[in-house]
């Protein structure tokens, strides 16, 4: 029999397995680290007595939340976009290197098991996006969407919040740039390739490893490889600009297939690529390694070998301007190989520019219409 004991938090962070009776099928963390924020961890001690529990499955919990503002700013350097939404906290995806992981301490919660089966939905992220976008003074730029959580995730089948933002995003004309792997984005074809007619929206679909197997273990509710080519092709076919993110690139285990997944995307339609090398910040780094331990322990030191030496020695580096790229003779390496191949295969570095002329408030029932 097992029992929990809270005890005051440690560093480095604690990695406490979950419950044993708690059967994790398609989980990417197996274990449940409290928030960096959090003063005390809880920890699953065995009392001695052999009294087995039935098992019982780990199931996803979706909460509501009901934001003020959905629009979030930014100001970092090393990222193309100044603003950005989520219409999702945590992703099911269960993605193990996820960077995103730690924006689940702000709720309390754990990076861990916690980051892929605690969801929040926002379902009134379309309304108040439009409020937002008709405000006085608002002025349009190119709107964010997926660099956090996947907003292509599995509970959007129910919650359908993507496909609402992007008919705000339609009606006001406002440009968007998408980054997923999730296969629901092909259910909104019909809206994404009217809106890439008026130029005003391209997409970026993120490509890890051709190895089936290795994506079931490591992104265990994403999208298997050969899927994301069919989103490529598919989105492709029906005229929405298109990049393959080769990312995240890992040194020891994906960085030899960098070429074949360019290979891959191009045949499928991409017109444009991009590579991030991994980033394990916060309580990814522990989490990561946790997993290689578990899936691949014959390959795991090599695996954060590979890493630590394009980090400066370290598993993460927060620098900006080095954070996605790394450093060392081996991060340019990489950065020459992805380059070679572009030039190979006409891969650009960029899409078209998103219009932001088009942008205007549509006209609401009782406003005054214009006489010119």
């Amino acid at each position: 029999m097992f029992y929990f004991v809270r005890m005051r938090q440690m560093l480095p962070l604690d990695l406490p397995p979950v419950d044993p009776a708690l059967r994790l099928k398609a989980r990417g963390a197996h274990t449940r680290p409290a928030g960096r924020f959090e003063p005390y961890v809880t920890l699953i001690e065995d009392d001695g007595w052999d009294s087995p529990r039935d098992e019982v499955k780990l199931r996803t919990e979706v909460s509501l939340e009901r934001p003020r503002k959905v629009i979030t700013r930014n100001s970092s350097p090393d990222v193309p976009f100044d603003r950005s939404l989520n219409p999702y906290r945590g992703c099911e995806h269960g993605c193990i290197y996820c960077f995103a992981r730690p924006s689940h301490g702000y709720l309390g919660l754990s990076a861990g098991i916690d980051f892929e089966t605690k969801l929040i939905a926002r379902p009134e992220a379309p309304q108040r996006l439009a409020a937002e976008l008709s405000r006085p003074g608002y002025v349009v730029g190119p709107l964010a969407i997926g660099t956090n959580t996947d907003p292509y995730q599995p509970i959007e089948t129910e919650h359908r919040i993507m496909r609402g933002v992007l008919e705000v995003l339609s009606e006001f004309n406002h440009p968007v740039q998408i980054t997923t792997r999730g296969a629901q984005i092909l259910r909104d074809v019909d809206i994404l390739s009217d809106m890439a007619a008026r130029g005003l929206v391209s997409v970026a679909v993120s490509v890890t490893t051709l190895d089936a197997d290795l994506a079931r273990k490591m992104e265990p509710r994403a999208p298997a490889p050969q899927t994301r080519l069919k989103i490529i092709r598919e989105l492709s076919r029906a005229g929405i600009p298109l990049r393959v993110m080769a990312a995240p690139m890992i040194p020891g285990l994906t960085d030899h297939e960098l070429e074949a997944i360019l290979t891959e995307a191009r045949r499928a339609g991409a017109k444009a690529a991009a590579m991030l090398l991994i980033r394990l910040p916060h309580e990814v780094a522990p989490l990561f390694a946790d997993w290689l331990t578990r899936e691949m322990p014959l390959r795991a030191d090599k695996v954060l070998g590979a890493i630590a030496d394009m980090r400066g020695g370290k598993l993460n580096d927060p620098e900006f301007g080095a954070r996605m790229t790394g450093e060392g003779t081996m991060a340019d390496l990489l950065a020459q190989r992805f380059r070679v191949s572009c030039r190979r295969l006409g891969l650009t570095d960029h899409l078209p520019v998103l219009d932001c002329t088009r942008f205007a408030i549509p006209p609401r029932p009782g406003d005054q219409l214009s006489l010119f």
